[in-house]
């Protein structure tokens, strides 16, 4: 195979983990902070549930969560599913996990704040939702900036694990070149491109780091 076959191949793949990234981050970062609420919510019954969804995505690996969001309608409800839905379950099943992960992230970096803050806020005059908005939250990205950073790096390498679906991802492409063709040439190309696309993802979040360097942590 003629190496610019064998990168026109990868790159379609890449494509597709790009769109797993991107569509993972658009819906897990708001839900991880919807879960994060739930997670510090007063109600007892509200704030368990929460605390058992996120023990399960944490507790178990993501890869049988694919299975399970992709092959669980059919053996327990007995649907019938389409084709197109595989690439639906692989985005379900990432939202969800990481949904789990930026929850405990969020939660940390909101009760990192100093009550101090919450209580001066209201003496001057602000809602829960201005005090949140325009007090904390700001705050709260700043401090959880690096961790944040961690997961979504760990995000573009996990979305190899689209594969155990069938769904044709960069390594998926990559394993089945190397197969047929017999050469390790394709893993060092994929590694060159998942590499390119942690430095840029990486460069990135430094940058968003550095945006919000005016609020100074003490």
């Amino acid at each position: 195979m003629e190496l610019s076959v064998m990168l026109s191949i990868l790159l379609k793949g890449m494509w597709i983990s790009v769109n797993i990234f991107t569509l993972t981050l658009l819906f897990s970062l708001p839900l991880g902070l919807i879960v994060a609420f739930g997670r510090m919510s007063g109600n007892f019954v509200l704030r368990n549930i929460v605390k058992i969804y996120i023990s399960i995505m944490r507790g178990t690996p993501l890869v049988l969560q694919l299975m399970v969001v992709y092959f669980g309608p059919y053996f327990i409800f007995g649907m019938e599913l389409s084709s197109n839905y595989r690439y639906t379950a692989v985005i379900i099943g990432f939202v969800i996990n990481y949904a789990a992960y930026f929850a405990e992230i969020y939660r940390g970096g909101i009760e990192s704040i100093p009550v101090g803050q919450y209580e001066a806020a209201k003496i001057l005059g602000y809602s829960k939702t201005q005090t949140f908005m325009k007090i904390i939250l700001p705050q709260v990205i700043k401090r959880i900036l690096p961790a944040v950073t961690n997961e979504i790096i760990t995000l573009i390498k996990d979305t190899s694990l689209a594969y155990v679906i069938s769904i044709p991802e960069m390594f998926s492409e990559a394993k089945a070149i190397a197969s047929s063709q017999k050469s390790v040439m394709p893993y060092v190309a994929a590694g060159v491109f998942y590499y390119i696309f942690n430095y840029i993802v990486a460069t990135t979040m430094e940058w968003i780091e550095k945006k919000f360097s005016y609020y100074k942590i003490s």
